[in-house]
């Protein structure tokens, strides 16, 4: 095992690369969360015009139990995606640990296998998230209430 500052140096260059992926899945995750809140605290407050009994016309008052459904799809949709997001995660966190043993000769019977799959796996659980979050983008687009009846 070469434990020269040059090789120890090296060695952590090599390992920490993946890190800057798990920066985009922090910032991710961030941003999806910021989205669930605003799903949650939206089915919240309908829920609360609804039960207040405020609304009596009932055009508009099926729109926003429609509504409230939607945002209760939406907050789904987020959810799987921080699922995946968080998952991709970790499979990165194990390839940084896996490449730092590997460089750093404390681990020699594993194979470089491992760390090929955590990676690969990593990316795929990152771009299923991504994927999902496209899709609710597109759903709350879909969903905003552009055909809102108004009151007469």
């Amino acid at each position: 095992m070469d434990v020269s500052i040059d090789a120890i140096t090296n060695n952590i260059q090599l390992a920490l690369a993946p890190v800057f992926l798990l920066t985009a899945v922090a910032t991710l995750i961030n941003a999806i969360s910021a989205r669930l809140a605003r799903s949650v605290d939206r089915m919240r407050s309908i829920q609360h015009q609804i039960q207040t009994g405020d609304i009596k016309d009932q055009a508009i008052l099926s729109h926003m139990k429609k509504e409230a459904d939607e945002a209760k799809t939406r907050g789904r949709l987020c959810t799987a995606a921080i699922f995946f997001d968080v998952l991709s995660g970790v499979f990165i966190s194990l390839t940084v640990l896996e490449l730092f043993f590997f460089q750093a000769g404390a681990v020699r019977s594993l194979q470089a296998t491992y760390v090929i799959w955590t990676f690969v796996l990593g990316l795929i659980s990152f771009m299923t998230s991504l994927s999902i979050v496209l899709s609710e983008v597109v759903y709350a687009y879909r969903s905003a209430g552009w055909n809102t009846p108004f009151p007469k």
